[in-house]
């Protein structure tokens, strides 16, 4: 199979490569312009290496439990640039063993690698430093995000997650700035890891788009592990203290500082925007993303955009979903929509939480919900892995039986949330999710009873009451 059109990629991230393949696929030549390493944030520096760092975490905080389980010993101490290193090592797998850069030059791409920035030269053309040009019937800019930092005094001394690889001592005071999911995950794990953590969001919340039992429940979470938890609170500046750092912060009518050894922003993801030179080709853009419609397209006909860069939906399922769609538009004409009705995610933190489709507030809005939830006290599996705090929450119509919505708190989340994603994808309702046989004894037991405490509140199906240790059911 051959094509007549060529393609450009701009941006070697999960969006950028999978386009790259697809359009490949489809008998197009293909270049793709990647600034450093291919692979992107989320191999590099993203999901790959923290999710390793949390691994790390995670078996710090084990220790807590030994006792438990009749085990004896010390607790371990951290090896700051042991950990890291060790956080690095499934990048260097995706590079070394599974060889990236290779697979793509032998599906016939043209991949070059450590450009440095590029931007457009004119709407067809892009030119790196030192006059190299590339041109192309058709543009995909995956080109992704970075840390946001927040304009207050004295920021230049916070880093962002991507700092922590440089960290050559282990921050035994750290303050995070911003919640949401990268700063909950900065904050778990520094807690994990044995430092005093202060973790700062602006607004009511401490995750703003989950649910807001999830948010709650977390917040709870956090602090009963000795984690302050400021929220409705303003960092306003940073300060040298010594060789420490002082943060000053406002929460209502009340001023307060505390001294920390490392400060972390996580406020925000903007797009990379900054040497595209988006109106050399007539692209317009947000300062944080640039707008594309439902078949990917920015208001430049032949130009799309896939990923983080188009601030639609930051996660890495979602940037080859629309890497894939972009391509297929690209080259054979927009016929097809991106589509984010199941999106599953999860965090890394401690607990962990998982979520997809609707908030229980969203759905209301459009909906007469009816909501079921499992409490994990309820399940054999976590009460034998030691970790019996949390849940299990469906939301359902009430009328049409469909799900909505899952969002899941403590071990183990982001794969059981995944069932739940599974379940919606094939549109099976709320009775047929009640009678699945999972397998015990599992977290993921958890989604049928909560499917089914839905079903006994509707009336269908006739299931048996669930046993609780707390008592009878709600």
């Amino acid at each position: 199979m051959s094509s007549d059109i060529s393609l450009l990629v701009v941006g070697g991230g999960p969006a950028g490569v999978t386009a790259a393949l697809q359009a490949r696929e489809l008998g197009a030549p293909v270049t793709l312009l990647e600034a450093g390493q291919v692979g992107g944030t989320s191999l590099n520096r993203g999901p790959a290496p923290v999710r390793t760092l949390a691994r790390a975490a995670r078996l710090a905080r084990d220790w807590s439990s030994w006792a438990t389980f009749g085990l004896e010993g010390p607790p371990p101490v951290p090896n700051l640039p042991a950990v890291v290193a060790n956080s690095e090592r499934v990048a260097r797998y995706a590079h070394d063993k599974k060889d990236m850069a290779g697979h793509l030059r032998r599906q016939g791409i043209d991949l070059l690698e450590d450009l440095g920035p590029v931007g457009f030269a004119d709407p067809h053309t892009l030119a790196a430093d030192g006059g190299r040009t590339w041109s192309a019937d058709r543009i995909i800019l995956a080109v992704g995000g970075h840390a946001g930092r927040l304009r207050i005094p004295g920021a230049d001394l916070a880093l962002t997650y991507e700092d922590i690889p440089s960290l050559d001592s282990f921050p035994r005071r750290v303050a995070v700035v911003g919640g949401a999911d990268t700063g909950c995950q900065i904050a778990s794990i520094f807690d994990d890891l044995g430092a005093a953590v202060s973790l700062f969001e602006a607004g009511p919340v401490l995750i703003p788009a989950a649910d807001a039992s999830v948010s709650a429940e977390l917040g709870r979470a956090f602090r009963a592990q000795n984690m302050n938890v400021h929220t409705d609170t303003l960092v306003e500046s940073l300060g040298a203290d010594g060789g420490a750092i002082r943060v000053d912060y406002r929460s209502g009518p009340a001023s307060a500082h505390l001294i920390a050894d490392a400060v972390f922003f996580a406020v925000g993801w903007p797009a990379s925007l900054s040497h595209l030179a988006l109106a050399a080709a007539g692209v317009h853009a947000t300062p944080g993303a640039i707008p594309v419609d439902d078949y990917l397209r920015t208001n430049v006909e032949h130009i799309f955009a896939a990923g983080d860069v188009n601030g639609r939906s930051m996660v890495v399922q979602t940037a080859r979903m629309e890497g894939r769609i972009a391509a297929m538009n690209a080259i054979r004409g927009a016929t097809r929509q991106a589509t984010y009705d199941v999106v599953p995610s999860g965090s890394f933190t401690d607990p962990e939480y998982g979520r997809v489709g609707l908030t229980e507030a969203q759905a209301a809005q459009q909906h007469e919900v009816i909501v079921g939830i499992a409490r994990y006290d309820d399940l054999l599996r976590p009460v034998a892995d030691g970790r019996p705090d949390g849940f299990c929450k469906l939301i359902a119509d009430r009328r049409a039986h469909t799900i909505l919505g899952a969002h899941v708190l403590g071990e183990y989340s982001a794969e059981t949330v995944q069932t739940v994603a599974a379940c919606m994808a094939a549109g099976l309702t709320v009775e047929q999710v009640a009678e699945l046989q999972l397998a015990f004894p599992t977290f993921t037991e958890a989604v049928c009873m909560a499917a089914q405490k839905i079903c006994r509140a509707l009336g269908i199906g006739r299931f048996p009451q669930v046993w609780s240790y707390l008592g009878p059911e709600d």
